[in-house]
């Protein structure tokens, strides 16, 4: 099977991220919005210092949304892999612009991303999932770890719908890995409730959500999806459901 993925068309339009704002849509975005913003006055108040891991994906940005708007002291922070898309550094830019702010900005040692491409190849992901989850542990989950180091609390955007791996995801949890607590404020939000809080309060968001990336991650493992598809069919697309995880969110006992 190719790794490489099918080249598309832009997209005129993707309705996703563009949801018909009714008066029950917005009832239930400013009630589960309240919930979220309680959730994270009490990290704040209770588990500080709290950082927020933010992945720049429409989820993110909201909780982005509600950590700035409301001037909460949480630290905000991304990971640049080295190998982004551009849209997403251009949201970065976009981000510090809009809010007058600067994100914390985490990358990998390079010595080891240089020793794995030495070693392996420049994209030797395609090859395996161990050689795919050997790249995201240097390029993800070891920036992880220094970012979350001498912290109380995380926050993350994930969503209990995102993917099979996620269906159990609770609101809070432990995280033994990392010894400290975790917060999903999105953990039950639809994806029409994501997108309707982005077009409510107008937040900036990846352009390639409207071209059908509603999941993205580094340029090479992340494509458009199609219709009907799972939302994030487009992420490590040559492997099975159940390894599609990166490691910064594989829980440990």
């Amino acid at each position: 099977m190719s790794t490489i993925s099918p080249l598309r068309a832009p997209a005129p339009g993707n309705p996703a991220t563009h949801p018909e704002l009714s008066e029950a849509l917005h009832q239930a975005v400013s009630h589960k919005s309240g919930e979220a913003l309680a959730l994270l006055q009490t990290v704040a108040t209770d588990f500080s210092p709290a950082v927020f891991a933010n992945s720049l994906g429409a989820e993110d940005m909201v909780l982005t949304d509600l950590i700035l708007r409301n001037r909460l002291p949480i630290e905000i922070f991304s990971l640049d892999t080295g190998r982004l898309p551009p849209e997403t550094y251009d949201l970065m830019a976009q981000t510090e612009k809009h809010y007058g702010t600067r994100l914390t900005v985490y990358y990998p040692r390079h010595e080891n991303a240089e020793a794995y491409v030495r070693i392996h190849g420049i994209n030797a992901f395609y090859q395996s999932t161990e050689l795919r989850k050997a790249c995201c542990q240097i390029r993800k989950v070891e920036p992880l770890q220094r970012a979350l180091a001498g912290k109380k609390a995380w926050i993350t955007g994930m969503r209990a719908q995102q993917s099979t791996t996620r269906e159990a995801l609770a609101i809070r949890s432990f995280d033994a890995g990392n010894g400290l607590e975790k917060f999903n404020p999105l953990a039950d939000w639809s994806e029409k409730e994501v997108w309707a809080y982005i077009r409510i309060h107008q937040v900036p968001y990846n352009a390639l959500h409207d071209q059908f990336y509603p999941s993205i991650g580094c340029a090479p493992c992340t494509r458009p999806i199609s219709l009907g598809e799972d939302i994030r069919a487009g992420r490590w697309w040559w492997e099975n459901p159940e390894t599609k995880e990166c490691g910064l969110h594989i829980r440990k006992e």
